[in-house]
């Protein structure tokens, strides 16, 4: 477990250390310093297993979930009632299975929507330095952050919470027990997608910005 969350802490770590640097050190302490920074960083993400430990964890805790729901509604009695040729277990599992993608489309739509008000946060601020010399204010960031981050975050949790709740309530057990076992599996391979492409993504523009392709202004 110390090495597993070691490791997993490594990339992050590196890669707010080439942060600091970037706001501290002039260009050319911090060019120097983010080539370190952004190899040690390289590595953590190619070296992740903690995320696949936190996933597989996650899996077979929903597993055990999953079984209890079966077998404290007895449905382990009746190999019919959970059939997936049943039309109702084969909707619950078309319908489970689009829960993750739909809670990921969610979050990730909040998670840019804060991040563009961010943007004219900032952005404002630095006009009103340069025209008044009025003092930036990080904290009306933070404070975007946190509402936006609090707010966004209802709807999720209602989709999260309330879906079984309206399935099992509508149309009983065998429906709700293909709805969790849709949302089991498609989340698990989902997840080990989404953790992997992560990496894969930040390593492409570290490699890119190492051989002189550069950001431009839009």
């Amino acid at each position: 477990m110390a090495t597993a969350l070691t490791i997993d802490g490594f990339g992050p770590i590196s890669d707010n250390a080439g942060g600091i640097a970037e706001m501290a050190l002039g260009d050319n302490q911090f060019n120097a310093t983010r080539k370190v920074t952004d190899v040690l960083d390289a590595a953590g993400n190619t070296t992740a297993i903690g995320k696949g430990f936190a996933i597989g964890s996650a899996a077979l805790v929903s597993l055990a979930l999953f079984s209890a729901f079966v077998t404290r509604t007895k449905m382990n009695q009746d190999p019919s009632a959970t059939n997936i040729l049943s039309p109702l277990v084969f909707s619950g599992l078309l319908v489970g299975a689009l829960l993750p993608y739909w809670f990921s489309g969610m979050t990730v739509k909040s998670t840019g929507d804060a991040a563009r008000e961010m943007c004219n946060v900032a952005n404002r601020q630095i006009n009103e330095f340069k025209a008044n010399g009025t003092p930036i204010n990080s904290d009306e960031c933070v404070e975007v952050s946190t509402k936006f981050s609090l707010r966004s975050m209802i709807a999720p949790g209602i989709l999260v919470i309330g879906s079984p709740l309206f399935v099992g309530y509508l149309f009983g057990p065998s429906a709700l027990a293909g709805l969790l076992a849709g949302a089991l599996v498609s989340g698990v391979q989902m997840a080990i997608s989404m953790s992997n492409s992560g990496g894969a993504w930040d390593n492409c523009k570290k490699g890119l910005e190492a051989q002189g392709l550069k950001k431009t202004e839009a």
